[in-house]
């Protein structure tokens, strides 16, 4: 993240953000140089703080919204790794579900970062329970039901970023950074469906097809439901312009959003 570059998009949205705040130049030399990468949210949150003042709420929603989803993810991944002996198989597997429970940890780090510094209040973790109330009871000691719940989790993640995005379109450095993290979760999701395709999963592509799951229980339904959609910004893509595009092909070609409601009934299952 290139800290120079955010400051240029926050004044394209706002000429007069830094006549609020203080100088541009004095803004680069008191940041730019001198924070460290793990140090930017905490920045960018006093910097909006200040500018905004009370306007930054429903940014901070969203983005308490956003840090409840990684909450579940780092705890999944965290418990596969350090709490599951035998689980997952070593070599290539352990080192991607590792890899991936780390990006979650900083996803959570970075979040609680930020809201602080935006002068919001981080919500705590919830409680989980990844059985789902007995749906997927051996998630902890069945690698297969592992790696489904993990795909029904990422594409989730993929689809709330996406449903959350307009909503922080007024700061473009809070929507780089959220967009930041919907991309590593969309590389997340591509991984754990190849994981699962070696596994012998079934032919499992890297993305969504239709409103399909792959996976061998109606409870992951409502995590796909939508994905059929053909049409984008009122253009039908399927045979677009005398094409052979099919209505698979036009589904898999963008992830449809997800509204806060549809994913906390999704995600609801697994919170106690």
């Amino acid at each position: 993240m290139n800290f120079s570059n955010i400051l240029n998009e926050i004044e394209k949205i706002d000429p007069e953000v830094f006549e609020r705040t203080s100088q541009r130049r004095h803004v680069l030399k008191s940041f730019g140089s001198k924070v460290a990468v793990a140090a930017l949210p905490f920045a960018l949150g006093s910097l909006f703080k200040k500018s905004y003042g009370q306007s930054t709420n429903s940014i901070i929603e969203v983005l308490n919204f956003a840090l409840t989803l990684e909450y579940l993810e780092a705890k999944f991944y965290k418990t596969a790794v350090e709490e599951s002996p035998g689980l997952l198989p070593a070599g290539a597997a352990t080192g991607a579900i590792t890899t991936i429970a780390t990006h979650e940890s900083q996803h959570v780090t970075f979040l609680q970062t930020a809201i602080a510094g935006a002068g919001g209040v981080a919500v705590t973790s919830p409680t989980f329970d990844f059985t789902a109330g007995g749906l997927f009871p051996d998630v902890f000691t069945n690698y297969a039901t592992f790696l489904a719940v993990a795909q029904a989790f990422e594409d989730t993640g993929v689809r709330a970023y996406k449903g959350q995005a307009g909503f922080l379109m007024s700061d473009n450095a809070v929507l780089t950074a959220a967009l930041n993290i919907h991309s590593v979760e969309a590389r997340h999701a591509s991984h754990i469906r190849q994981m699962r395709k070696a596994n012998n999963q079934g032919d499992v592509k890297p993305w969504i097809t239709g409103n399909q799951s792959g996976i061998a229980s109606t409870a992951v339904q409502p995590v796909y439901d939508g994905e059929e959609n053909t049409t984008q910004a009122t253009i039908q893509i399927t045979g677009i312009n005398g094409t052979d595009v099919s209505s698979d092909a036009a589904s898999e070609s963008f992830d449809e959003p997800l509204t806060k409601e549809q994913v906390m009934a999704i995600v609801d299952p697994f919170i106690t």
